[in-house]
């Protein structure tokens, strides 16, 4: 089984916390729309006190857990459709 929802995903995580650790998301905006982690942590700490290499690393983590979710599902549904051909 290839993961290529699984690459692009992580990816994105990735760019998603390179593109906050720069500055020019200054008021994390972006980070916490799509930061699933970071809302986690909003809800159950003071965020100030979180450390934002955790939440980095989480957020990859997430967005990586996604994508190959998806390719689970890509699989299934491929290999439902081989079955019944």
């Amino acid at each position: 089984m290839r993961y290529p929802v699984t690459i692009v995903a992580t990816l994105i995580g990735l760019a998603l916390c390179l593109y906050n650790s720069t500055g020019y998301d200054p008021h994390n905006f972006v980070f916490f729309m799509l930061s699933i982690p970071a809302w986690i942590a909003d809800l159950a700490f003071d965020i100030h006190n979180v450390a934002v290499m955790s939440i980095y690393v989480w957020t990859v983590v997430t967005w990586a857990a996604l994508g190959f979710v998806a390719d689970l599902i890509i699989h299934r549904q491929r290999t439902r459709r081989q079955a019944t051909d």
